[in-house]
């Protein structure tokens, strides 16, 4: 296998001088935009198509959204071991026509009157888990693409991309369907798809994966690489285990929260809305700051800071008391900062792991932290619901964002937390299992 220094080198990767005279970069960041903005357009397209034109009840509807959401759980990991052993190019592309295919399907049975709800559901899925391929990918992509010194900033661009698209994409898509139909609306999601696919094929950069044995690993064998790689680095075992405690107390926050919102300060559904809403502008401010703050005060002490006031920040919540004049503002203010600072978190984490893993390893280094911290979720939603019902709301939302501070907590006490303005290298791959 070369190494990853060689397979980083200058000479077979050379870097602009500027992140955006980097042609295949703008590429990767259209492409990326585009998908992100037709994954999301899709959450809200397919919920209406089922509710609008197939009648779909609640229940129905909640399957259909567990559904799309099932792959993140199912196949991380696999995806994972997958991707590392193909070029992410390749992985972009090919998910990127199979999800405009199957959105075109939809659109198309559904204007024939041929679209049931079963069909719709492995559309949902079929979609679910090409997102997952595709996301997986994009983020190893990265690494293969820029220089590691290039890594923060490049992050910044992709994600403040995907913090627009999870504001714009439900926006659009429910525009879609209200102008036009639920069909049509599926099939201008597959144009974006399709606008991704035409700009990552161009990307022209030579990738550098590992070399194939003649007799490759078994699948489980490489996830289980994965997971000991992790595992076996300080600074990764944090970033998962931080990752894990974020998730898991902010799923139980939200269902607290979620329920707060309406019966305790009496809200209205728009007014819930419009509350959740700023979360998406202070994403992109994170983003914004993620590109300049770490290389000025240090790694560790941004994602230490950043994590503790964005998370501490919902402590303020249960002080909060009907629906005066200052409740809404306060509202805007408190989603405003936690968002912003947890863009910056998650922005600064991602060029971390990135840095800190050899390219060999990218894709599943992301899918294990994927898992680990996505699969904290539902039991922590079931958390939340358990000590509302026995302790009241505003009680069970300042002991669960009380307990949001254990990710902070555990960043300050690991490696993270001594990171400098200038990341480390990474190590060499370890070899590939036989």
């Amino acid at each position: 296998m070369p190494s990853s220094s060689s397979a980083r080198s200058d000479s077979v990767r050379p870097a602009p001088s500027s992140l955006w005279r980097d042609g295949d970069f703008r590429r990767l960041w259209v492409g990326q935009t585009a998908s992100q903005l037709g994954e999301h357009a899709s959450l809200v397209v397919l919920p209406l198509f089922a509710v609008l034109a197939l009648n779909a009840g609640a229940g129905q509807l909640g399957a259909l959204r567990a559904v799309g959401q099932a792959p993140i759980l199912l196949l991380s990991l696999f995806v994972g071991a997958w991707v590392d052993r193909w070029r992410t190019r390749t992985v972009m592309v090919l998910t990127d026509v199979g999800r405009a295919l199957a959105l075109g399907a939809a659109a198309v049975a559904g204007l024939l009157g041929w679209l049931g709800l079963p069909a719709l559901l492995v559309v949902a899925f079929t979609v679910g888990a090409l997102s997952v391929f595709f996301d997986v990918a994009y983020q190893a992509s990265l690494v293969r693409l820029v220089k590691r010194d290039q890594l923060v900033r490049a992050n910044s661009a992709l994600e403040g991309s995907r913090s627009a698209a999870q504001i714009g994409g439900p926006a659009l898509g429910g525009a879609l369907v209200s102008v036009l139909s639920a069909p049509i609306a599926a099939a201008s999601s597959a144009l974006f798809f399709t606008l991704s696919f035409l700009s990552i094929r161009r990307i022209g950069r030579h990738e550098s994966i590992p070399e194939r044995s003649e007799r490759p690993p078994r699948v489980w064998r490489r996830i289980h690489e994965g997971l000991r790689f992790v595992a076996g680095d300080t600074s990764l075992r944090a970033v998962c285990l931080a990752s894990a405690a974020f998730q898991f107390f902010f799923a139980a926050v939200m269902t607290v929260y979620l329920l707060f919102l309406p019966r305790d300060l009496h809200l209205s559904g728009t007014a819930v809305g419009l509350a959740l809403s700023a979360t998406g502008p202070g994403a992109l401010l994170g983003s914004l700051l993620a590109a300049r703050l770490p290389s000025r005060f240090g790694h560790g002490a941004v994602l230490v800071s950043a994590a503790a006031l964005g998370d501490g920040v919902f402590l303020l919540v249960p002080a909060l008391r009907g629906s005066s004049a200052v409740t809404i503002p306060a509202l805007l203010a408190i989603s405003f900062v936690f968002g912003a600072f947890g863009q910056l978190v998650n922005v600064t984490l991602m060029a971390v792991r990135q840095t800190l893993t050899p390219d060999g390893m990218q894709g599943r280094a992301a899918a294990t932290i994927n898992f680990v911290g996505m699969g904290m979720t539902p039991l922590g939603s079931l958390l939340g619901g358990f000590l509302a019902e026995g302790w009241g709301t505003r009680t069970s939302l300042l002991v669960t964002a009380a307990g949001m501070l254990l990710s902070p907590a555990l960043m300050a006490l690991s490696p993270l937390a001594r990171l400098g303005r200038t990341l480390p290298a990474p190590p060499e791959a370890p070899a590939p299992a036989a």
